[in-house]
């Protein structure tokens, strides 16, 4: 139970404040050009960070595994949501820069 408060927490402290940094763009003038386009790596932050409470949360409050089976396969689609998301800003960014 312990390394899922700590995996939540992690999570939490590191992704969840990147995320909506992005979306607002309010980054480092010197980290724009690597980052663009902000926005979709801000949305696949955020997609990565949901899959964490997604997995965690039904752990942490003993629900059934019925409900526990769902949450982690939403969370699987969740983080590979992100992962695309991710997939997409870069060949965004190939394409400006090329």
């Amino acid at each position: 139970m312990i390394w899922h408060w700590i995996g939540l927490a992690v999570f939490s402290l590191t992704l969840l404040p990147a995320g909506p940094a992005l979306l607002t763009e309010r980054i480092p003038r010197r980290l724009h050009a690597r980052l663009a386009p902000t926005r979709p790596r801000g949305w696949a932050l955020l997609a990565l960070w949901a899959a964490a409470p997604l997995n965690a949360v039904p752990r942490l409050v003993d629900a059934p595994p019925a409900i526990t089976l769902a949450a982690t396969a939403t969370a699987g689609v969740v983080a590979a949501a992100g992962c695309a998301w991710v997939a997409v800003a870069a060949l965004r960014a190939e394409k400006v820069t090329s």
